[in-house]
């Protein structure tokens, strides 16, 4: 195929809400074969537009794997970049030359012999290497060995660094996290009352969902929305704005990290308002994890911010609103939708009526049973929740929309305390500490004109807990909180997410560490029922995605078989990093601050050799000890306390 034939193959006609340029053209290997992007494009992106489908093996039955997410929560896409290993492709820009290279395959890719571990899978259930090789002790170095070479991610590249890493003091009155509509709307309300705000956003733009959502809003295109309010925030004087920063951990009194490229921000914060959305993630159910199996947020971002078609066949299981959006959105881009299963039996009416104009079969009170396929998708099985029986529909793309987990994983750092709520099927924030608030997803308000009301009330909240309280306020404060109160009183069901409906050989609960939801079942047999314990035991949640793709299903799927409330289950303990970091940004280059004396000069013009005192530069002597030692004994001295 010629380049241009690559470059176009999956694409859709130009459009406003793309972050490409299609006038800048880039090359770059990837295992070996040479690649073409456009400028703005990710390794992922331009990979999925030239028809690549697999991108990884898995970790321990080395399946083939796909995108599912495009957001950086889960393993699937990761590849080794220019030696760097454990790079997500999804969120690293296409650079001319770069050479990227698939992991955990050998002796490529497309053939690796280790899948051939399937066939023993029966025999390594979950905890298996607990027991396996205990004894004899003294052939462990051969397991151990054995093991690693067996499962694993990337290669460490054993030589030392040569990339400069850096540090910087940020502070702030009141921080946002998340450039979303709920957090653009929490910075302008601060700043308005006067707060220095500063906005730290994970991704390379402002707008969130919006910039990839088809969506009418107030007749304009959602990511016009977005766009504006970027702008609003981007010139507005008392607002620093940080892209493409993650905000790593919360630590004590307000003190946050943050990772920008190579360089690690220190960030002391009077309030803080969290924003960060939230990360949807796939149900359970047979071969759940082949390539064109895919979440609708991931499949709206390849359409909409890089004009990638994720495949021409496409079944939609949906569970929510943006589940039948993605439909609509994937139709007007040319791709053929024959069938949305809908798990809810009353959905949305005027989206319902607009697929089945466009003549979509919808089935409601629908689940996924199975996908079917080898090297990637070729089909599904599907199930009426209530009546059984089965329907098998062809297509190279699944697209699920079936369940959120709030991005509050800073939230639970700083103790805050949360509840289950049933008709959201998400723990949500109930209690704060008093400088920190959160607003949109990230406290389970998904409604697009909640989400902006509850940002700017945030907003507000924050900036008189950092010490802003103009005349005006506490009239704006009070109506926002009466109207977002009636909202979270009347919250209607978001997200219906029904257990799995079958046991299949290999539905996966946790895609990291290949744990299917048999193993969960025979950990929790072995006495490993709490979350925590049967996190350690089962290893699910400790992967790379560190439990953003498997959390909500193992802690419900712990719940159903220890025959409890999912509220008195429980989630895990987060702890930061949020993502994982490199230890070179954490490190960063050597920073010794250091302070000199007023005399400073004249010690230096005399000939002093300087010591360390603390953080000061002192004299400790000026060429000859002993004879300054015996001047000060038999004459006079003079010393600098100035310090």
């Amino acid at each position: 195929m010629t380049d241009q034939g690559m470059l176009t193959a999956r694409r859709i006609s130009p459009s406003e809400s793309q972050v490409i340029d299609r006038e800048e053209t880039l090359r770059f290997i990837f295992d070996g074969q040479e690649y073409t992007a456009y400028a703005g494009d990710t390794i992922a992106s331009a990979l999925a537009a030239a028809g690549v489908k697999t991108f990884s093996r898995s970790f321990k039955y080395h399946r083939r794997r796909g995108l599912l997410c495009v957001a950086g929560n889960c393993p699937n896409c990761l590849v080794t970049v220019d030696g760097t290993p454990n790079v997500r492709s999804c969120k690293t820009p296409v650079q001319n030359g770069m050479q990227a290279s698939s992991q955990n395959a050998w002796p490529s890719l497309d053939t690796d012999a280790m899948s051939l571990v399937q066939l023993a899978g029966r025999f390594l259930p979950v905890g298996f290497y607990y027991k396996a090789f205990m004894r004899p002790r003294q052939l462990w170095p051969l397991y151990e060995k054995a093991l690693r070479h067996a499962a694993g991610l990337g290669q460490i590249n054993p030589e030392p660094e040569t990339e400069a890493f850096d540090k910087e003091y940020l502070h702030a009155d009141v921080t946002v996290i998340g450039g979303g509509p709920a957090g653009l709307r929490a910075a302008l309300a601060a700043a308005g009352q006067g707060a220095q705000v500063t906005l730290l956003e994970e991704d390379a733009w402002l707008g969130g969902h919006l910039r990839y959502s088809g969506e009418i809003l107030d007749g304009q295109p959602a990511f016009q929305h977005a766009t504006e309010l970027q702008k609003q925030v981007e010139t507005h004087p008392h607002i620093a704005v940080h892209k493409e920063t993650l905000a790593l951990g919360w630590y004590d009194h307000n003190w946050i990290g943050a990772v920008c490229g190579q360089r690690l921000f220190k960030l002391r914060t009077r309030t803080l308002v969290l924003a960060s959305g939230t990360y949807e993630y796939p149900p359970v159910f047979e071969n759940n994890d082949l390539p064109g199996v895919m979440l609708a947020s991931g499949a709206r971002r390849l359409l909409h911010l890089w004009g990638v078609l994720p495949g021409k066949r496409a079944v939609v299981v949906s569970a929510n609103r943006r589940g039948l959006q993605t439909a609509l959105d994937l139709i007007q881009a040319g791709v053929e939708v024959p069938l949305v299963a809908e798990l809810r039996e009353e959905p949305e009416s005027e989206l319902f009526d607009q697929l089945k104009d466009a003549g979509v079969e919808v089935l409601t009170d629908t689940t996924i049973l199975k996908a079917n396929g080898g090297r990637s998708l070729t089909g599904v099985q599907l199930r009426h929740w209530k009546r059984g029986g089965s329907r098998q529909v062809d297509c190279d793309l699944l697209v699920l929309a079936c369940g959120f987990m709030p991005a509050n994983g800073l939230l639970h750092q700083a103790g805050g305390k949360f509840a289950w709520r049933e008709e959201l099927n998400e723990f949500i924030p109930t209690q704060l500490p008093a400088t920190i608030f959160a607003a949109g997803e990230a406290a389970g308000t998904h409604r697009l004109e909640d989400i902006k009301r509850e940002g700017r009330l945030a907003g507000l909240e924050a900036a008189v807990a950092a010490g802003f309280d103009g005349e005006s306020i506490a009239e704006q404060i009070s109506g926002l909180s009466q109207g977002v109160a009636e909202r979270h009183a009347t919250r209607q069901l978001w997200s219906a997410l029904p257990l799995p409906p079958a046991e299949g050989k290999k539905d996966f609960v946790c895609l990291c560490e290949d744990v299917t939801k048999a193993d969960v079942a025979h950990s929790i047999q072995e006495g490993y029922d709490s979350v925590e314990l049967l996190k350690r035991y089962s290893t699910i949640g400790m992967g790379p995605c560190q439990g953003k793709m498997c959390n909500v299903n193992a802690m419900r799927l712990a719940a159903h078989y220890n025959h409890q409330p999912v509220a008195e289950t429980g989630t895990t303990t987060s702890r930061p990093p949020v993502r994982p970091v490199s230890l070179g940004t954490l490190a960063g280059r050597p920073m010794e601050p250091v302070r000199v004396t007023p005399m400073h000069a004249w010690h230096l013009a005399h000939g002093a050799k300087l010591m360390n005192a603390g953080l000061w530069k002192r004299p400790e002597h000026y060429g000859d000890p002993r004879a300054e030692v015996g001047a000060v004994r038999q004459t006079v001295g003079l010393i600098d306390v100035s310090t």
